[in-house]
């Protein structure tokens, strides 16, 4: 399908994977939902009706794509109306999808996936060359799994199994500093080359990951979450130098998927939910379906081809080649954080490739290396690819005019062990919410009934929503 044309696969309507979150979310609301399923949609509904006020970093991203956005008949009225590119500070309205949130919210999720809605999105997106079909959607079906559980430097993480990448490579992370056996390991700048060592190795291994339902990766699953392989691994890190790319044992070209949008939660009974969600690109494939309103996601891109040529010249990972029903490798870290089966922390990011690094960095930061939440989160971050074998340092002004960047000291002594450093205005988005386990709140009983949950710890909650988007949290 991408033979003739690889762009094809990141842009248009030809790199759109059948949209599944509807589904999902269904799924889970059957599963714990206590509202009635349309009251959860008024609010979108409302925002897209009755219009929202375009966000700084909303307004960035319409400013970057503005060719795009003129050049697609659904982008352009929503984000230019009247031939004008909205900007921050201007009221946005979406009126068709108003009407689709609206149907779904009566219908049930058929509405979408075997009825108007349906219908009028596989019109739009077959009017924009690509080639959903209604079968596609009917035949849509959820895959629950099990959430991978892993203990890593005396916490449980409960996180996404393939084919997300993201709780696998914080587990190996996070296992290899380990093995040094002080938590001291991950301190300073000698843990920050550590970190970014443990990284390279990591980002060598996901790619031998892909969806279990079509490959065997019960070796690399194994591996990435084994402390007696980390600590194989951490024996070729060495304290006093880096090393070329080939290395680390690399054998697939890196996947370099973007985007993403993630939230943290937690309700008053101490239920956790850590959700990451994508239409890929930040306006997913440049297309948005005129008559429902929808932006169709451009999902394909984080799939291999086997005839694609990647920047690294290397070759494609056949463990994630496109097969019907597959679901793509990504890079997706949504974490639940538990100590003595107690929830310690929900933690998650957007930002596509780095998002692993960013979470495992907030991580270490609030966990291990003891920075209150607000520091862990706003940490200048470092980030790595593997190819081109370049550590990305943060470097750049926040919408609030704050400034991040990773301390003159810092990057002295990584290019004194022969890192090559490149400076990046930008980097992953990350939310973390953390809950204290001393002086637990007293509510054993509330309007003199007794709580459900009573045995469940309510310790003090603190969100954090990251700066470097201007995020700002909500709690009740």
């Amino acid at each position: 399908m991408y033979q003739n044309n690889p762009e094809a696969k990141y842009e248009g309507a030809l790199s759109m994977g059948v949209p599944g979150e509807i589904a999902g979310l269904h799924e889970a609301w059957l599963e714990y939902g206590h509202l009635a399923w349309r009251t959860l949609f008024q609010p979108a509904i409302n925002l897209a009706k009755d219009g929202f006020i375009i966000a700084p970093y909303l307004g960035m991203h319409i400013a970057k794509n503005a060719e795009m956005i003129k050049n697609d008949p659904g982008l352009r009225e929503v984000f230019a109306p009247n031939g004008k590119l909205l900007q921050a500070g201007d009221k946005c309205y979406n009126v068709k999808l108003a009407q689709s949130l609206e149907a779904v919210a009566e219908q049930g999720p058929q509405a979408f996936y075997n009825g108007t809605i349906g219908q009028n999105l596989v019109k739009d997106v077959k009017e924009a060359g690509g080639i959903l079909t209604m079968e596609d959607l009917r035949n849509y079906k959820v895959d629950v799994m099990d959430a991978i559980s892993a203990n890593v430097m005396g916490y449980n993480v409960h996180g996404m199994p393939p084919p997300s990448s993201g709780t696998l490579g914080l587990s190996m992370v996070l296992n290899i500093l380990d093995s040094y056996g002080s938590l001291d390991a991950a301190k300073g700048n000698l843990g920050l080359h550590r970190l970014i060592e443990a990284l390279k190795h990591m980002f060598a291994a996901r790619m031998n990951l892909g969806d279990p339902n079509f490959v065997n990766i019960s070796k690399s699953l194994s591996e990435m979450l084994s402390p007696t392989y980390a600590k194989q691994i951490r024996q070729r890190i060495f304290d006093n130098t880096t090393f070329p790319a080939d290395y680390y044992m690399y054998r697939w070209s890196q996947l370099r998927d973007h985007g993403t949008s993630h939230f943290c939660i937690v309700d008053a009974d101490r239920n956790a939910v850590s959700m990451t969600t994508t239409v890929n690109f930040p306006f997913g494939a440049g297309v948005l379906s005129p008559s429902t309103g929808i932006v169709l996601n451009n999902e394909m891109g984080d799939f291999s081809t086997p005839t694609e040529i990647s920047p690294d010249k290397l070759p494609p990972a056949p463990a994630n080649f496109i097969k019907p029903n597959k679901r793509p490798l990504s890079s997706m870290t949504p974490l639940i954080v538990t100590k003595d089966n107690q929830p310690v922390g929900v933690i998650g990011g957007s930002g596509g490739l780095h998002i692993i690094p960013a979470v495992t960095q907030v991580f270490l930061n609030y966990f291990i290396l003891g920075m209150d939440p607000l520091a862990a989160v706003q940490n200048p971050r470092v980030y790595h690819k593997l190819i081109p074998n370049v550590v990305l340092y943060e470097n750049w002004t926040m919408i609030d005019g704050d400034h991040i960047e990773l301390a003159d000291e810092r990057k002295l002594f990584l290019e004194e062990r022969g890192h090559q450093l490149e400076a990046k205005a930008g980097g992953a988005i990350t939310q973390l919410i953390v809950q204290s386990l001393q002086n637990p709140v007293d509510i054993g009983r509330k309007n003199g009934k007794d709580i459900k949950n009573d045995h469940i710890f309510h310790g003090t909650l603190i969100a954090v929503s990251d700066p470097r988007k201007d995020g700002k949290p909500a709690a009740v």
